[in-house]
């Protein structure tokens, strides 16, 4: 493999990762009832995992 197969990689890894983290933030960002009618699975307000979301993607779930 060459210097330029393995940038192309990681490269096509980081542009897949930023599309499922922009899909969840828009997910999370739609209305309780909403994510409810489609199945998203919403967190409840005290998940330790939804607060740290929050405060890094500064959206709430």
């Amino acid at each position: 493999m060459s210097m330029f197969e393995n940038l192309g990689r990681f490269g096509a890894t980081i542009r897949q990762a930023h599309a499922r983290n922009k899909a969840i933030r828009a997910l999370n960002s739609l209305p309780m009832h909403v994510q409810k009618d489609i199945g998203w699975p919403a967190s409840p307000p005290a998940d330790p995992q939804a607060t740290l979301a929050s405060l890094l993607l500064g959206t709430t779930r």
